[in-house]
């Protein structure tokens, strides 16, 4: 590429003008060359997907590899980039091992199981909606509900005590922080991997009725390594709380700007919660930064040939905002169906968890509303501070009384 087209490539991610919508200049891009090359922070020109039906085209093609490994992956940090080298997760592989890793699991999200948990997600909501009430106002909605929320339900789930929480917060806090130095964050993989290895390796003689006591028994039975299972169970353990934790509190905060709209969704019927609850996540993608894949072969993308070798970004913040696909996309409308979005991804690597996040969020936005009807935040939302830096979006703090 030359010194005069990388002037004219723009930086990716670009800047915000709302915090509650992605950049503006992704708007731009998609009506007018959904499939741009754009610049990273390594210099790097791969190309940006913006249209909701290439999206998916992108996360469905076997020929755009998720190997975080080949040469042209377009990292999303370089802390990023060495953490997934060195430390790989199974999201960031192709078929047939991601494949083997997912089969592991799959059980263990089942809509039936995740279903199941309901009654317990709704009594850790009930506690927790006690302790905030208790406490002296204004409360941060980060710290005393979104982020625990998910926190308990992952670590009861996985067989993780909750009492080191702080710990693996902290960790995990390092591992999507983009401005993390690529040493803090393979140290800070290294160390939450070797943990929840300890974990299985305490299981594998006789194991209990969790994710981990499970992955101990296929350590057991030779199928996977200790190093493996640690691998997958610190995957489960970030993923588990990190997006579900932002969505809560981000969608708190963007329902409360819409009074209405919070009044559907703290007075609905659970299939009007429901409708809601995919409308939030389309909203505001937290998963923000794109989900990055490397042709292996050349493919053409709406007229483009994109080469082997070569770093694609499927931009799910813009495909979910895409009018060719969505009435009104900027809007909230709890009511939208149906809603085709692809907050949870695409193709092999959907997220696994994303029907234990559905039941988290149905479970506490309208529980927060209810027991809190006068909630409202305590600060203005241009002094709030917002994830622009990691690589999940949301609030760092949320501070509300009622």
């Amino acid at each position: 590429m030359s010194v005069e087209a990388q002037v004219d490539t723009p930086a990716y991610p670009m800047a915000r003008q709302c915090p509650f919508d992605p950049p503006a200049e992704l708007d731009t891009i998609r009506e007018q060359e959904p499939v741009r090359r754009v610049r990273l922070w390594d210099g790097s020109t791969p190309w940006l997907v913006t249209r909701h039906d290439d999206v998916r085209a992108v996360l469905a093609d076997p020929r755009l590899s998720s190997d975080a490994t080949r040469e042209g992956y377009p990292a999303t940090s370089a802390g990023l980039a060495t953490r997934r080298r060195a430390v790989p997760s199974f999201i960031s592989m192709d078929d047939p091992e991601h494949a083997r890793y997912r089969r592991m699991l799959i059980p263990e999200f089942t809509v039936r199981r995740v279903e199941a948990l309901r009654p317990s997600i709704a009594a850790i909501t009930d506690d927790l909606l006690d302790g905030m009430a208790a406490a002296t106002q204004p409360v941060d909605l980060v710290e005393s509900f979104a982020l625990p929320l998910p926190s308990l339900v992952i670590c009861r789930m996985l067989g993780v005590p909750y009492d080191d929480h702080a710990y693996f917060q902290r960790l995990s806090h390092c591992l999507v922080d983009t401005r993390s130095a690529a040493d803090d964050q393979l140290a800070a993989a290294v160390e939450l991997k070797d943990y929840l290895a300890g974990l299985v390796a305490d299981r594998e003689e006789d194991a209990p009725d969790d994710v981990l006591g499970r992955l101990a028994g296929q350590v057991a039975a030779g199928e996977l390594t200790r190093e493996e299972a640690g691998a997958m169970g610190m995957l489960l353990l970030v993923a588990g709380h990190e997006t579900t934790a932002n969505m809560i509190a981000l969608g708190t905060l963007t329902l409360l700007q819409d009074p209405a709209q919070a009044a559907v969704v703290r007075d609905g019927e659970d299939a009007t919660v429901r409708t809601a609850v995919e409308e939030l996540p389309r909203l505001l993608t937290v998963v923000h930064l794109g989900r990055r894949r490397v042709a292996v072969e050349d493919v053409e993308l709406r007229g483009v040939t994109v080469r082997a070798g070569e770093g694609v970004i499927a931009a799910g913040e813009a495909a979910n905002r895409d009018p060719e696909t969505f009435d009104e996309p900027d809007r909230l409308d709890v009511h939208r169906a149906p809603n085709p979005h692809v907050a949870f991804g695409h193709g092999i690597h959907q997220c696994l968890g994303q029907q234990l996040a559905r039941i988290e969020l149905q479970v506490a936005y309208p529980a927060l509303l209810r027991r809190f009807p006068g909630l409202h935040v305590t600060a203005p939302v241009d002094d709030l501070s917002f994830r622009d830096d990691m690589a999940v979006y949301g609030l760092h703090a949320l501070p509300v009384a009622w």
